[in-house]
């Protein structure tokens, strides 16, 4: 759940506190990008 004002408005990454933020994963919306996006995509065998 967001509950950061500026989270809400335009997103953790916009935010100006961003790279200074310790609760930007708790209060805000970001995520880390390996939570994001698996690590190996599937491969086609064939």
């Amino acid at each position: 759940m967001t509950l950061c004002p500026v989270a809400l408005a335009v997103g953790c990454k916009r935010c100006a506190l961003f790279s200074v933020c310790p609760l930007k994963g708790v209060i805000g919306d970001y995520k880390k990008p390996d939570e994001t996006q698996p690590k190996h995509p599937p491969e086609d065998k064939k």
